[in-house]
């Protein structure tokens, strides 16, 4: 099973470069699924049921997320409807909407899951307990487990890999929008990266104009922050995995361009 999954993407230059380079993804790496972290997608804060639906005409198999999910609150009557959106699995009960979801893939399923760190993040249950609770109705179901780890500390995704090496298949991370270099096979077949970095703008502050946020950080006055212009990029991971679930290689993806 060959699997790319795509960084968060960022308003409408993350939308269009995932759009631009998509076709080009498929042809050089046949991918049989693509997955991505859509929580910023809609003008940089949130996602809503028009872009949703843009990403999924694109190809895009299974859109995770994080804490940003919430920011439209148009999409909280979507996210019950829509199992192909995830939201965090360690939220509070009564929370709308999916968290894992199955996906057929040949003869195959893939088990799509989404969960949240805590530190630096905010107060939810532990994504470590939360994933035992889960693995065994997902291994139930199939031995292939991808893993989006929304969170800010490298620590805690680490720990986290480690946490489920053997278990899932792959763990991406996501929400820090700066890829890291660290794409690896840990030592019981579990594919990871601590970041996949962003889909969006290349010259901005992690996707907002550069200006507002250096303001802020003269003056610590709040700023109001907008999608940044420019250039943009494209980040993720292309993993293949066996049958048996294990990921067998595991390489970075990306792609640039130059946009006046």
């Amino acid at each position: 099973m060959r699997i790319i999954v795509l960084g968060d993407i960022f308003g409408n230059p993350g939308r269009k470069i995932v759009k631009d380079s998509l076709p080009k993804l498929r042809e050089l790496h046949q991918p049989d699924v693509i997955i991505a972290n859509g929580e910023n997608a809609a003008g940089g804060f949130g996602l809503t049921k028009k872009v949703a639906e843009e990403l999924f005409d694109l190809g895009i198999d299974v859109i995770t997320s994080g804490n940003h999910i919430w920011d439209k609150k148009e999409v909280y009557p979507y996210l019950q409807q829509e199992q192909r959106v995830l939201r965090p699995a360690n939220y509070p009960p009564g929370v709308p909407g999916s968290y894992v979801h199955y996906l057929p893939v040949g003869t195959e399923t893939l088990a799509v899951l989404s969960l949240t760190g805590r530190v630096f993040m905010g107060d939810f249950d532990c994504p470590f307990r939360k994933f035992d609770q889960l693995y065994g109705e997902m291994s139930q179901q199939t031995r292939h487990i991808v893993v989006d780890f929304h969170a800010e500390a490298t620590s805690e995704k680490i720990a986290f890999g480690w946490h489920v090496d053997g278990r899932a298949s792959l763990v991406v991370g996501t929400h820090t929008h700066v890829a890291t270099a660290d794409q690896r096979l840990l030592d019981r077949g579990t594919g990871y990266v601590t970041d996949l970095g962003m889909c969006g703008p290349m010259d901005g502050v992690l996707g907002v104009e550069r200006q507002p946020v250096i303001q802020k950080f003269l003056t610590q006055l709040p700023n109001r922050f907008t999608v940044a212009s420019g250039r943009s990029q494209l980040n993720g991971v292309l993993a293949e995995l066996d049958r048996k679930g294990k990921t067998t290689e595991i390489f970075r993806l990306s792609d640039q361009e130059n946009i006046v």
